[in-house]
């Protein structure tokens, strides 16, 4: 698997990092009701997306499913994609899981390209969404921040952090968008 880097909205990424963002979209009704949605996600992060490559292509787990997807050009334009994501969501940053950890570049090129090809796995098999949110350790469906926690916790890089999540007794269980984005180096950059 060949690693790609790209840019979505000013903010660079490279195979393997994580796209992070709010549910909800600037204008019309259905992003009105997917921002609704988006409150009941707890911290500023709602939904996230592993950068695939090439060009804009992204890989998610969502109301479809674990499916890859292409956004076109080097600004995220979630209204222009809801036909194939049935989602509607702003911009609001890149999590980057293996900056800082000291990892070797040969190491970080093999850990992008293997989290890359397990997840593109995972669509090609068509694992449906997981709604049963506690059960993060289940490989038979994925919500969108599970997804990524599984790819990158065979490499023993564990996103599940508790750093933004609530303090509730399931909460250790459930790997929250907030928490990939606390656990990792990153970048805010809202959508203009």
């Amino acid at each position: 698997m060949s690693i790609y880097q790209h840019t979505f909205n000013g903010v660079p990424v490279t195979t393997g990092d994580i796209i992070c963002t709010r549910n909800g979209a600037p204008a019309g009704i259905v992003g009105a009701m997917w921002q609704a949605i988006g409150r009941l996600v707890p911290g500023e992060i709602d939904h996230c997306a592993i950068y695939i490559g090439p060009d804009g292509r992204c890989i998610e787990s969502g109301a479809r499913g674990v499916i890859t997807f292409d956004m076109p050009d080097e600004r995220w334009d979630s209204p222009r994609m809801n036909e194939t994501r049935w989602l509607m969501d702003s911009f609001h940053g890149v999590a980057y899981p293996l900056a800082g950890r000291g990892i070797a570049r040969d190491q970080e090129a093999a850990i992008r390209a293997d989290v890359a090809a397990f997840c593109l796995e995972q669509a090609a098999s068509g694992k449906p969404y997981n709604p049963i949110f506690f059960a993060s350790s289940l490989e038979a469906a994925f919500y969108c921040s599970q997804l990524i926690y599984v790819a990158y916790r065979r490499h023993g890089i564990d996103l599940n952090s508790g750093r933004g999540a609530p303090k509730i007794a399931v909460a250790d269980s459930i790997v929250f968008p907030q928490e990939i984005w606390e656990s990792c180096h990153r970048v805010r950059r809202y959508a203009p």
